[in-house]
């Protein structure tokens, strides 16, 4: 059965994803660096702006903002983009992310500012 499309309006989110059966996507500090250089490329191409992150050995949290509900388009890019590199770094094939990211939408920037200290990461 296909996946139902997820709806795309702008707005704050809460982004996680982790690799496939909790496997380690950073093992050198160059992986982090080069993860977030992608972030960073990709941030201005979609004009997504990046609130706080966390970069853990097995997972990644995100605080964005997107002003044109483009997200799926920027997480596809990023997380692609970075499977590839690992994938080629590592000399190995198959999937890196663990199923779909998980996503939460903010309903507005008081509730995303007040619930910051939430993010227990």
């Amino acid at each position: 059965m296909p996946r139902r499309p997820r709806i795309e309006i702008a707005g704050y989110y809460y982004i996680i994803n982790r690799g496939v059966d909790k496997m380690n996507i950073f093992r050198h500090p160059d992986d982090y660096e080069y993860f977030e250089e992608l972030m960073c490329f990709y941030m201005k191409s979609y004009e997504i702006t990046l609130h706080n992150y966390c970069l853990m050995s097995n997972h990644y949290h995100l605080l964005i903002e997107t002003s044109t509900g483009n997200l799926s388009t920027f997480m596809r890019q990023l997380n692609m983009n970075y499977a590839i590199y690992y994938n080629k770094k590592y000399k190995r094939t198959g999937h890196l992310w663990q199923g779909r990211l998980g996503r939460i939408h903010v309903e507005n920037r008081k509730e995303f500012i007040s619930n910051r200290r939430n993010w227990n990461w």
